[in-house]
């Protein structure tokens, strides 16, 4: 069965919070600190920390940097990526570890760092706007988005490892099978992506800055596929894998369609 638009899939909202602007980045889900039930785990960028939906508030904040040194809305640091190992938290990405209102601003070049959550300690410093981290088969894959790099860390030593060149803002990273699917954007109307070393390699390739989809063997560094978006959509956050769905659709709280999507359990 399909949609009148083609879709194979489509996805329902069925549960809604409202948690005020607190500039959610990266998702995940799985086992909170202190509670048996598995829920959403979310970066509060605008907070500095990770936490979770609350019954009674907002959020519930469940870590944030030893840096961060008081709970306030003031986006310090640029605390952005989540990399989940199982259903625990494992590594977060930070812009900077600035503990001063929009601090982070002033070091997107090089003050990128990767930081452990059991320990809270930073295990990699140096990088530019890191993105994304994800833990698979072992390896902790992030993107250096200031310098449009794909790569892997070793917690152990810090060091990164390049794969491949993204010519675009790179934010948004999956895995399927040995291939790995980033998200690209393009530039904003603001200074946040301006500056960087990206600027100055894709000139030196002879290209700009693109929205779309890259594919890359994850065992050879060459890219792949392609996907290009040419109007309308100027930004992609992150990118997500569904195997065995060739058109996705999703309907949002308002108008006729959700008043149509009724099942029954």
């Amino acid at each position: 069965m399909v949609t009148p638009g083609g879709a194979d899939r489509r996805f329902a909202p069925r549960e809604a919070r409202v948690t005020g602007v607190l500039d959610i980045h990266d998702i995940g889900l799985g086992k909170r600190v202190g509670m048996q039930a598995r829920g959403p785990i979310f970066v509060n960028t605008a907070f500095n920390c990770l936490a979770t939906i609350s019954d009674h508030a907002s959020f519930r904040t469940l870590w944030r940097p030893p840096f961060i040194s008081t709970l306030v809305p003031e986006d310090r640091c640029h605390l952005n990526g989540l990399a989940m190992e199982g259903e625990r938290p494992a590594y977060n990405t930070a812009v900077s570890r600035s503990d001063v209102p929009d601090g982070w601003r002033e070091r997107r070049g090089d003050g990128g760092v990767v930081l452990d959550v059991v320990s809270g300690q930073v295990v990699a410093s140096g990088l530019s706007m890191p993105h994304s981290p994800r833990l698979r088969e072992g390896r902790l894959w992030l993107l250096s988005t200031g310098r449009g790099e794909l790569g892997w860390l070793d917690p152990k030593d810090g060091r990164f490892t390049p794969l491949a060149f993204c010519p675009g803002y790179a934010r948004g990273l999956a895995f399927i099978g040995r291939w790995a699917v980033v998200g690209l954007s393009r530039p904003r109307g603001n200074q946040t992506f301006e500056g960087l070393e990206l600027g100055a390699l894709l000139a030196a390739k002879d290209t700009a800055l693109r929205c779309g989809l890259l594919v890359v063997d994850t065992e050879t560094g060459r890219v792949e596929e392609w996907l290009r978006v040419e109007h309308t959509i100027e930004e992609l956050y992150d990118v997500a894998v569904m195997p065995g769905v060739r058109q996705a659709e999703a309907i949002g709280f308002l108008g006729e369609e959700i008043e149509r999507a009724v099942s029954v359990e």
